[in-house]
């Protein structure tokens, strides 16, 4: 049909306005925002960052299941 030709015409020249605006802005370099940033916000970024990644290591990992005799040398 017409009117997925129109459809992906109409993709196709957002697509090339958006790749050109992305050409045409202008980049920071990334090593003069880093070094700008506080050492705080790096250090609460990171810790941040590895708390999350051991949420989703907890969340990821089966549990196993606890026999009677494990279960009472946990306490």
């Amino acid at each position: 049909m017409y009117g997925d030709e129109i459809h992906l015409w109409l993709h196709r020249i957002r697509a090339e306005r958006l790749q050109r605006e992305a050409h045409e802005a202008p980049r920071p370099h990334r090593r003069t925002t880093h070094r700008t940033r506080p050492a705080r916000a790096r250090a609460l970024r990171a810790r941040l960052g590895w708390t999350l990644v051991e949420v989703g290591l907890r969340l990821a990992t089966p549990r196993l299941p606890q026999s009677g005799l494990t279960a009472r040398f946990d306490h």
